[in-house]
């Protein structure tokens, strides 16, 4: 339909049960030996939507749709977000 979902406030998401130490992301970076391994609260610290961005990537389809599924869902780490004018609606749960 082209909906898109305005996610505000990424940086106050809570995990529990120490996954801030625990929890590890991985990247490559596509050169040998370029494994790259970095925990929630750094990589909360360095970009504060990434993991929401993840997290909201890994619920939707691994393809082509999936892919354009993401360019349809902004994340900002604040309150503040340039989708005012479209008067998005709060849902409640």
């Amino acid at each position: 339909m082209g909906d898109f979902v305005v996610i505000i406030n990424a940086d106050k998401a809570v995990v529990t049960g120490g996954k801030e130490q625990k929890k590890i992301y991985y990247h490559h970076t596509g050169f040998v030996g370029g494994l790259r391994a970095h925990t929630y609260e750094k990589l909360l610290a360095k970009h504060p939507t990434q993991p929401m961005e993840l997290a909201v990537a890994g619920m939707l389809p691994h393809g082509r749709l999936g892919r354009k599924m993401q360019d349809n869902v902004k994340i900002y780490a604040g309150a503040e977000h340039p989708h005012a004018a479209q008067n998005p609606q709060p849902v409640e749960l």
